[in-house]
């Protein structure tokens, strides 16, 4: 009877580029059973190589298992599954010979390749989180749990290695404690923090309308009303406890808002490209309706999973990884400071999440008014705290139409 086995595979990257690890985990499709988990330290590489090195190491050690398999490849990268079956175009080089070596680990027709939402690839994801965190800390560079013991195959045991106990026992306790000790804020001196005053713009004609408007598209001014809103900000940022700098997006309607803030305050603007909106690529100044009249499926897997880019554009875990990699430099660079921070509905909602370890998909839940206000803390120990979101009393005399 052919042997039916199932691969999870992720990976993942700090950066994008970045420090970036794959892990695999192999079951046996009948009982479900791990027959292993694989992860390896990359070095600096991107999200999507990190991704098909996860894949082709599962399915290597798959093949060590039984040559005659079928095997279903389950992926939460919406590119490689069409790629690989063959529905979408490889167009680099580099993916493409990624491409090949994935496929010359089994004969035609033994690998079925399975989309699968993050939430049922947690295994394989939390594996990628653990090898970064191993690497980063402790210098190791791979984790191999092989069925309980070391294979007994000399050429499998090339291709995976054997368990070493103390290696895998240093591991889980950095998995474990890689994540800042829960802190009751307020409870505890953790330090002088660095607050983060997020404000979001003001309204462009493209806001106005509901339409996409990202980074790559129509870069926007602000609207008259967007004007009027951003010297309320203004205004209100004056009568508050005063901040070091300002940090804006490199889009212009960020940095008109900013320079009317600056202006009131004397300091000057920087700009941060990594707080840009998100890349929306076709959609840009479309509106929902005519997206989801022209590109129907893919408007659905965007919405199904933060790992979808629209056509042209960026997915919102690579604009996550872009703002978290902003937010790291902005944080180490002004430890301590109180910074006003001029950005986008998607990266102040990403920050927020951070903030509060809420998932990616939580974005999809936020309002944010234009010109409002959040603050967020990053404390030196890793912990963070949110003690405001979505301010918006001072628009009353700007008004400010739903949803925009």
């Amino acid at each position: 009877m052919t042997r039916s086995l199932i691969v999870e595979a992720d990976g993942g990257s700090r950066g994008n580029p970045g420090p970036a690890a794959y892990g695999t985990v192999v079951r046996d499709a009948v009982s479900g059973a791990i027959l292993a988990e694989l992860a390896e330290y990359l070095g600096e590489a991107t999200n999507n190589v990190a991704e098909y090195r996860g894949a082709i190491a599962g399915l290597a050690f798959a093949h060590q298992i039984d040559p005659e398999a079928v095997v279903e490849m389950r992926l939460d990268s919406k590119l490689i599954v069409e790629q690989m079956s063959g529905r979408w175009q490889i167009k680099s080089p580099d993916m493409r010979a990624l491409a090949l070596q994935a496929r010359s680990a089994f004969p035609p027709g033994q690998v079925r390749y399975t989309w699968v939402p993050r939430e049922q690839n947690k295994r394989a994801d939390a594996l990628v989180n653990e090898m970064i965190d191993g690497a980063l800390q402790r210098g190791l560079s791979t984790i191999r749990r092989v069925d309980g013991a070391p294979s007994e195959d000399a050429t499998a045991e090339d291709v995976v290695g054997g368990i070493d106990v103390e290696r895998s026992r240093i591991v889980a306790e950095e998995r474990d404690t890689a994540r800042p000790r829960t802190t009751m804020i307020g409870w505890a001196d953790l330090g002088r923090p660095t607050v983060t005053v997020l404000a979001r713009h003001g309204a462009t004609a493209l806001s106005l309308e509901k339409r996409f408007s990202g980074r790559g598209g129509l870069d926007a001014p602000l609207a008259p009303i967007g004007v009027a809103q951003a010297e309320a900000l203004a205004e209100e940022l004056s009568h508050r406890e005063e901040f070091t700098r300002i940090v804006a997006s490199p889009l212009l309607r960020t940095r008109q808002t900013a320079a009317i803030v600056a202006e009131r305050t004397g300091l000057q603007v920087e700009i941060e490209d990594g707080f840009a909106e998100c890349g929306f690529g076709e959609w840009d100044a479309r509106t929902f309706i005519e997206v989801r009249e022209q590109w129907p499926d893919a408007l659905e897997a965007w919405l199904a999973s933060t790992d979808v880019a629209p056509p042209g554009g960026e997915s919102f875990a690579e604009c996550r990884d872009r703002v978290e990699a902003a937010r790291q430099r902005v944080v180490e660079r002004y430890a301590g400071e109180r910074i006003l921070v001029v950005a986008h509905v998607t990266p102040i909602k990403i920050l927020v999440g951070l903030a509060v370890d809420a998932p990616l998909t939580s974005l999809f839940r936020m309002e944010l008014p234009p010109c409002s206000l959040t603050t967020l803390a990053w404390f030196a120990d890793g912990n963070s705290s949110m003690f405001s979101f979505a301010e918006a009393a001072h628009l009353r005399a700007a008004p400010v139409p739903d949803g925009t």
